[in-house]
């Protein structure tokens, strides 16, 4: 069993403190502590996602609620001067939503259980939050109703986003559903000076991520969202039955792909310059997401990077939107 504090190629230290946890071997029985180079095993608290470290290098193994898994390389990642694109989640980092969401989750399975006074524990907040909408979908049902699907607590989920959505966009929703955090305004003003792009990435649904991303651009006075931002990334439309969708679901943070997709190409920034670009995540998901796509990720307060237990992924860890920018 791997013992900590230990330093992991390409991660670095990580200490007994870390709240990452030390395995003998991967949840799919592929790699083994101390069997044909393999150097040791950490998964990150929540478990979500696993490091395998070999001798100069490390892979990381991220695991699925829908049986989708995956491995990727993990790269060495610091920050170069001048950076040259900032990426921004939108949950928690650039607006205070995560619980309107959490509401919705509960919505969606009070409705799928027929009790409308069910109500989500406090042990299920950490698995409601950070991922696809599929995958905390996907834990409740584990958890309370195992004899259900995902594909019915779906058309719940939709039925409850679209109401409430248009509700907000009607100017009679959901009271503080989405407040910009403070100083994003001052935030983005100033990277636009300074002539930094700037992409917003979001593991989101289009049809509710848009309504978010409107909401909060009207109370900030900033115009047109599609305007102002080089680049807007969400997970897409989702697949329902007599309508297209797209990918999003097996493939949200903590996957690298919606940061890789937001840098490469929507930004048009070669991987070869990946140093040049940060990253703002206030979720262990997206940190995660940050570090596997290749950059730098800052840790935002207020979200469960501490309980996630992927700190040490972070480069730096910041309070406020103000020492981003000294960092830059």
């Amino acid at each position: 069993m791997t013992i900590l504090p230990i330093s992991i190629p390409t991660i670095g230290r990580i200490d007994g403190d870390a709240g990452m946890v030390p395995l003998q071997q991967c949840s799919d029985g592929q790699f083994v502590a101390g069997k044909n180079g393999v150097q040791a095993i950490v998964a990150t608290g929540d478990r979500k996602v696993e490091f395998v470290a070999f001798e100069d290098n490390t892979i990381a193994y991220v695991k699925s609620a829908l049986g989708y898994p995956a491995y990727y390389p993990v790269h060495t990642v610091h920050i170069d001067s001048p950076v040259s694109a900032v990426l921004m989640d939108l949950d928690g980092t650039s607006v205070h939503s995560e619980a309107f969401w959490i509401w919705i989750i509960q919505l969606s399975i009070a409705s799928l259980i027929d009790k409308p006074n069910f109500e989500l524990e406090e042990a299920d907040l950490p698995h409601v939050s950070g991922h696809s909408v599929s995958e905390h979908l996907q834990y409740c049902i584990n958890k309370y109703c195992p004899d259900r699907t995902v594909e019915q607590a779906r058309v719940f989920y939709f039925q409850h986003t679209e109401r409430e959505m248009q509700a907000i966009l009607d100017g009679h929703g959901r009271t503080g559903a989405f407040t910009p955090t403070p100083g994003l305004k001052e935030f983005l003003l100033e990277l636009k000076a300074s002539k930094i792009k700037i992409a917003l990435v979001t593991s989101g649904l289009y049809q509710k991520a848009w309504p978010e991303i409107v909401s909060a651009f009207q109370t900030l006075d900033l115009g047109d969202p599609k305007e102002f931002y080089d680049a807007i990334i969400t997970a897409g439309f989702a697949i329902r039955k007599g309508e297209a969708g797209t990918l999003g679901e097996l493939s949200p943070k903590p996957h690298p792909w919606l940061y890789a997709e937001a840098a490469r190409v929507g930004l048009g920034i070669d991987f070869a310059q990946r140093h040049h670009v940060i990253g703002i995540e206030d979720s262990g998901a997206g940190v995660c997401s940050i570090r596997l796509a290749g950059f730098a990720p800052i840790g935002f307060a207020g979200g469960n990077i501490n309980e996630s237990g992927t700190r040490a992924l972070c480069t730096h860890s910041v309070d406020r939107f103000e020492q981003v920018l000294a960092l830059l």
